[in-house]
Protein backbone atom coordinates (compact mmCIF):
# COMPACT_ATOMS: atom_id res chain seq x y z
CA UNK A 1 0.00 0.00 0.00
CA UNK A 2 1.46 3.65 -0.87
CA UNK A 3 2.50 5.72 2.06
CA UNK A 4 1.55 9.18 1.70
CA UNK A 5 4.02 11.77 3.04
CA UNK A 6 2.35 14.04 5.50
CA UNK A 7 4.38 17.58 4.67
CA UNK A 8 2.71 19.33 7.73
CA UNK A 9 3.39 16.84 9.93
CA UNK A 10 6.87 15.88 9.21
CA UNK A 11 7.57 20.55 9.21
CA UNK A 12 5.81 20.15 12.44
CA UNK A 13 8.75 18.00 13.88
CA UNK A 14 11.68 20.21 12.26
CA UNK A 15 10.13 22.74 14.28
CA UNK A 16 9.67 21.12 17.35
CA UNK A 17 13.65 20.32 17.07
CA UNK A 18 14.21 24.05 16.11
CA UNK A 19 12.38 25.57 18.89
CA UNK A 20 14.57 22.94 21.52
CA UNK A 21 17.89 23.73 20.03
CA UNK A 22 17.21 27.51 20.08
CA UNK A 23 15.75 27.08 23.37
CA UNK A 24 19.04 25.23 24.42
CA UNK A 25 21.08 28.36 22.76
CA UNK A 26 19.88 30.52 24.80
CA UNK A 27 20.24 28.78 28.01
CA UNK A 28 23.55 28.06 27.50
CA UNK A 29 24.93 31.57 25.63
CA UNK A 30 22.76 33.91 26.20
CA UNK A 31 22.33 34.17 22.22
CA UNK A 32 18.59 33.94 21.01
CA UNK A 33 18.41 33.01 16.95
CA UNK A 34 17.49 36.27 15.08
CA UNK A 35 16.20 36.64 11.57
CA UNK A 36 15.62 39.53 9.47
CA UNK A 37 13.09 39.60 7.04
CA UNK A 38 13.51 41.97 4.01
CA UNK A 39 10.50 43.07 1.88
CA UNK A 40 10.37 45.28 -1.03
CA UNK A 41 6.88 46.33 -2.13
CA UNK A 42 3.36 45.41 -1.96
CA UNK A 43 2.55 42.09 -3.87
CA UNK A 44 -0.36 40.05 -1.48
CA UNK A 45 1.42 37.09 -2.09
CA UNK A 46 5.37 38.14 -0.90
CA UNK A 47 3.39 39.94 1.86
CA UNK A 48 1.56 36.84 2.75
CA UNK A 49 4.96 34.59 2.58
CA UNK A 50 6.45 37.39 5.18
CA UNK A 51 3.79 37.30 7.47
CA UNK A 52 4.04 33.46 7.62
CA UNK A 53 7.73 33.23 8.01
CA UNK A 54 7.89 36.09 10.60
CA UNK A 55 4.95 34.08 12.50
CA UNK A 56 6.80 30.69 12.61
CA UNK A 57 10.01 32.51 13.51
CA UNK A 58 8.19 34.12 16.61
CA UNK A 59 6.61 30.44 17.62
CA UNK A 60 10.16 29.59 17.55
CA UNK A 61 11.25 31.87 19.88
CA UNK A 62 13.70 33.85 17.77
CA UNK A 63 14.30 37.59 17.67
CA UNK A 64 12.46 38.32 14.51
CA UNK A 65 12.83 41.56 12.33
CA UNK A 66 10.92 42.62 9.27
CA UNK A 67 12.00 45.39 7.26
CA UNK A 68 9.36 46.89 4.94
CA UNK A 69 10.23 49.27 1.87
CA UNK A 70 8.38 50.86 -0.63
CA UNK A 71 8.10 49.61 -4.05
CA UNK A 72 10.24 52.60 -5.46
CA UNK A 73 13.61 51.67 -3.10
CA UNK A 74 16.29 52.02 -4.88
CA UNK A 75 19.17 49.73 -5.30
CA UNK A 76 21.82 51.25 -3.28
CA UNK A 77 19.04 51.71 -0.49
CA UNK A 78 18.55 47.97 -0.29
CA UNK A 79 22.34 47.26 -0.42
CA UNK A 80 22.75 49.80 2.22
CA UNK A 81 20.04 47.50 4.58
CA UNK A 82 22.13 44.32 3.81
CA UNK A 83 25.07 46.11 4.89
CA UNK A 84 23.74 47.17 7.84
CA UNK A 85 21.95 43.62 9.00
CA UNK A 86 25.18 41.96 7.74
CA UNK A 87 26.67 43.94 10.92
CA UNK A 88 24.04 42.91 13.04
CA UNK A 89 25.40 40.61 15.95
CA UNK A 90 21.93 39.91 16.82
CA UNK A 91 21.02 38.87 13.14
CA UNK A 92 21.95 35.38 12.07
CA UNK A 93 20.29 35.15 9.62
CA UNK A 94 19.01 37.41 6.85
CA UNK A 95 16.06 36.85 4.02
CA UNK A 96 15.30 38.98 1.55
CA UNK A 97 11.96 38.23 -0.24
CA UNK A 98 11.74 37.39 -3.68
CA UNK A 99 10.57 38.20 -6.47
CA UNK A 100 12.34 41.89 -6.07
CA UNK A 101 10.72 44.51 -7.81
CA UNK A 102 11.81 45.13 -11.45
CA UNK A 103 13.99 47.92 -11.39
CA UNK A 104 16.32 45.98 -8.66
CA UNK A 105 18.80 43.63 -9.17
CA UNK A 106 18.04 40.49 -6.88
CA UNK A 107 21.25 38.54 -7.71
CA UNK A 108 23.25 41.48 -6.64
CA UNK A 109 21.46 41.96 -3.10
CA UNK A 110 21.28 38.20 -2.72
CA UNK A 111 25.51 37.73 -2.96
CA UNK A 112 25.79 40.80 -0.74
CA UNK A 113 23.94 38.92 2.08
CA UNK A 114 27.09 37.27 3.94
CA UNK A 115 27.40 33.28 3.17
CA UNK A 116 26.93 32.78 7.23
CA UNK A 117 23.76 34.72 7.28
CA UNK A 118 22.05 33.20 3.52
CA UNK A 119 19.69 31.31 5.41
CA UNK A 120 17.71 31.03 2.16
CA UNK A 121 21.52 29.28 1.05
CA UNK A 122 21.11 31.16 -2.24
CA UNK A 123 24.39 32.65 -2.15
CA UNK A 124 27.77 31.44 -4.50
CA UNK A 125 29.40 30.14 -1.66
CA UNK A 126 26.70 28.22 -0.34
CA UNK A 127 25.78 26.93 -3.56
CA UNK A 128 29.33 25.44 -4.34
CA UNK A 129 29.89 23.38 -0.92
CA UNK A 130 26.05 22.08 -1.91
CA UNK A 131 27.92 20.94 -5.20
CA UNK A 132 30.95 20.03 -3.42
CA UNK A 133 29.68 17.79 -0.77
CA UNK A 134 30.75 20.15 2.20
CA UNK A 135 27.41 20.18 3.47
CA UNK A 136 28.43 20.76 7.06
CA UNK A 137 30.34 24.07 6.30
CA UNK A 138 27.67 25.99 4.32
CA UNK A 139 24.08 26.51 4.28
CA UNK A 140 21.26 24.18 1.94
CA UNK A 141 18.75 25.71 -0.09
CA UNK A 142 15.37 25.38 1.86
CA UNK A 143 13.08 23.31 -0.51
CA UNK A 144 15.56 20.94 -1.62
CA UNK A 145 16.85 20.27 1.99
CA UNK A 146 13.22 19.52 2.89
CA UNK A 147 13.04 17.21 -0.32
CA UNK A 148 15.70 15.58 1.45
CA UNK A 149 14.51 14.93 4.82
CA UNK A 150 11.81 12.50 3.22
CA UNK A 151 14.29 11.18 1.39
CA UNK A 152 16.01 10.29 4.54
CA UNK A 153 13.36 9.25 6.21
CA UNK A 154 11.99 6.57 3.80
CA UNK A 155 15.74 5.44 2.98
CA UNK A 156 18.14 6.30 5.45
CA UNK A 157 21.43 8.36 5.30
CA UNK A 158 23.27 6.36 2.65
CA UNK A 159 21.29 5.90 -0.48
CA UNK A 160 24.27 3.44 -1.90
CA UNK A 161 22.95 1.02 -4.54
CA UNK A 162 19.45 3.43 -5.41
CA UNK A 163 19.03 5.06 -8.82
CA UNK A 164 18.23 8.71 -8.64
CA UNK A 165 16.31 11.09 -11.18
CA UNK A 166 15.53 14.73 -10.70
CA UNK A 167 13.39 16.25 -13.32
CA UNK A 168 14.38 19.66 -13.54
CA UNK A 169 17.84 21.74 -13.46
CA UNK A 170 16.75 25.01 -12.20
CA UNK A 171 19.46 27.05 -9.69
CA UNK A 172 17.07 27.11 -6.82
CA UNK A 173 16.33 23.40 -7.11
CA UNK A 174 16.98 20.90 -9.60
CA UNK A 175 20.65 21.30 -9.41
CA UNK A 176 21.36 21.57 -5.05
CA UNK A 177 18.17 18.63 -5.07
CA UNK A 178 20.98 16.47 -7.35
CA UNK A 179 23.97 17.47 -5.59
CA UNK A 180 22.29 16.52 -1.99
CA UNK A 181 20.95 13.14 -3.52
CA UNK A 182 24.94 12.68 -5.03
CA UNK A 183 26.46 13.59 -1.46
CA UNK A 184 24.21 10.59 0.05
CA UNK A 185 25.42 8.52 -2.58
CA UNK A 186 23.02 8.11 -4.93
CA UNK A 187 23.40 6.84 -8.53
CA UNK A 188 21.89 10.42 -10.09
CA UNK A 189 20.46 11.46 -13.55
CA UNK A 190 18.83 14.98 -13.98
CA UNK A 191 16.64 15.57 -16.26
CA UNK A 192 15.12 18.43 -18.26
CA UNK A 193 13.87 20.10 -20.86
CA UNK A 194 16.14 18.58 -23.51
CA UNK A 195 16.43 15.08 -22.09
CA UNK A 196 15.25 12.48 -24.84
CA UNK A 197 13.23 9.52 -23.50
CA UNK A 198 12.27 10.88 -19.71
CA UNK A 199 9.89 8.46 -19.10
CA UNK A 200 12.40 5.45 -19.51
CA UNK A 201 14.82 6.95 -17.08
CA UNK A 202 12.05 7.32 -14.67
CA UNK A 203 11.22 3.14 -14.95
CA UNK A 204 14.93 2.86 -14.02
CA UNK A 205 14.61 5.13 -11.17
CA UNK A 206 14.18 4.37 -7.02
CA UNK A 207 13.90 7.83 -5.74
CA UNK A 208 12.13 10.82 -8.17
CA UNK A 209 12.08 14.07 -7.84
CA UNK A 210 10.08 16.21 -10.14
CA UNK A 211 10.08 20.05 -10.18
CA UNK A 212 9.06 21.27 -13.60
CA UNK A 213 6.90 23.52 -13.33
CA UNK A 214 4.03 21.04 -15.57
CA UNK A 215 0.59 19.91 -13.92
CA UNK A 216 0.66 16.23 -14.09
CA UNK A 217 3.66 15.61 -16.13
CA UNK A 218 4.61 12.52 -14.38
CA UNK A 219 2.34 9.45 -15.50
CA UNK A 220 1.77 6.27 -13.72
CA UNK A 221 3.31 4.08 -16.64
CA UNK A 222 6.60 6.25 -15.75
CA UNK A 223 7.15 4.98 -12.66
CA UNK A 224 9.00 2.20 -11.15
CA UNK A 225 6.88 0.26 -9.06
CA UNK A 226 7.44 0.68 -5.35
CA UNK A 227 9.24 3.73 -6.18
CA UNK A 228 9.52 7.37 -4.20
CA UNK A 229 8.08 10.03 -5.56
CA UNK A 230 8.86 13.38 -4.66
CA UNK A 231 6.20 16.14 -5.92
CA UNK A 232 7.71 20.13 -5.84
CA UNK A 233 6.08 21.15 -8.26
CA UNK A 234 3.24 23.87 -7.39
CA UNK A 235 0.70 24.28 -10.38
CA UNK A 236 -2.41 27.02 -10.36
CA UNK A 237 -5.16 25.35 -12.44
CA UNK A 238 -8.69 25.43 -13.61
CA UNK A 239 -10.79 23.72 -11.14
CA UNK A 240 -14.73 24.46 -12.89
CA UNK A 241 -15.96 21.61 -10.53
CA UNK A 242 -15.17 23.81 -7.89
CA UNK A 243 -17.33 26.68 -9.21
CA UNK A 244 -16.89 29.41 -12.64
CA UNK A 245 -13.58 30.49 -12.20
CA UNK A 246 -12.42 28.65 -9.45
CA UNK A 247 -8.45 27.09 -9.31
CA UNK A 248 -7.07 24.51 -7.40
CA UNK A 249 -3.29 23.88 -6.96
CA UNK A 250 -1.56 20.80 -8.45
CA UNK A 251 1.53 19.26 -8.45
CA UNK A 252 3.82 18.13 -11.64
CA UNK A 253 2.66 14.32 -10.41
CA UNK A 254 -0.49 12.70 -11.54
CA UNK A 255 -1.36 12.18 -7.71
CA UNK A 256 -4.39 9.98 -7.91
CA UNK A 257 -2.67 7.48 -10.48
CA UNK A 258 1.09 7.12 -8.97
CA UNK A 259 -0.20 6.44 -5.91
CA UNK A 260 -1.26 3.28 -7.34
CA UNK A 261 2.29 2.62 -8.76
CA UNK A 262 4.74 4.29 -6.27
CA UNK A 263 5.34 3.08 -2.87
CA UNK A 264 5.77 6.38 -1.47
CA UNK A 265 4.69 9.89 -2.31
CA UNK A 266 3.51 13.25 -1.69
CA UNK A 267 1.22 15.23 -2.36
CA UNK A 268 0.17 18.65 -3.50
CA UNK A 269 -0.51 20.72 -1.36
CA UNK A 270 0.64 19.36 1.86
CA UNK A 271 3.62 17.93 0.83
CA UNK A 272 7.50 19.80 0.32
CA UNK A 273 5.93 23.17 0.75
CA UNK A 274 5.83 22.64 4.61
CA UNK A 275 9.06 22.19 4.58
CA UNK A 276 10.35 25.21 3.13
CA UNK A 277 9.18 27.27 5.79
CA UNK A 278 10.61 24.81 8.32
CA UNK A 279 13.77 24.45 6.95
CA UNK A 280 14.55 28.29 6.73
CA UNK A 281 13.92 28.35 10.53
CA UNK A 282 16.52 25.17 11.10
CA UNK A 283 18.91 27.20 9.23
CA UNK A 284 18.69 30.09 11.42
CA UNK A 285 19.55 27.69 14.08
CA UNK A 286 22.01 26.47 12.58
CA UNK A 287 23.90 29.84 11.68
CA UNK A 288 23.53 30.62 15.10
CA UNK A 289 25.52 27.88 16.25
CA UNK A 290 28.31 28.46 14.13
CA UNK A 291 28.49 32.43 15.21
CA UNK A 292 28.36 31.03 19.25
CA UNK A 293 31.49 28.75 18.77
CA UNK A 294 29.15 25.55 18.59
CA UNK A 295 28.41 22.73 16.96
CA UNK A 296 24.80 22.94 15.31
CA UNK A 297 22.30 20.07 15.05
CA UNK A 298 21.41 18.41 12.54
CA UNK A 299 18.02 18.56 10.68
Amino acid sequence: MTAVIDGKQVAASVIAKVKNAGEALLAETGIRPGIAVVIVGNDPASHAYVSSKAKMANECGFLSVKHELPQDTAQDELAALVDELNGDPLVHGILIQLPLPAHLNSDAIVQAILPEKDVDGLHFANAGKVVTGNLDGGLISCTPAGAMVFVRDVHGEDLSGLHALVIGRSNLFGKPMSALLLAANATVTTAHKSTRDVPSLCRLADIVVVAAGHPDLLRADWVKPGATVIDVGINRVSAPERGEGKFKLVGDVAFEEVAQVAGVITPVPGGVGPMTIAMLMANTVIAAYRKAGRRPPKF
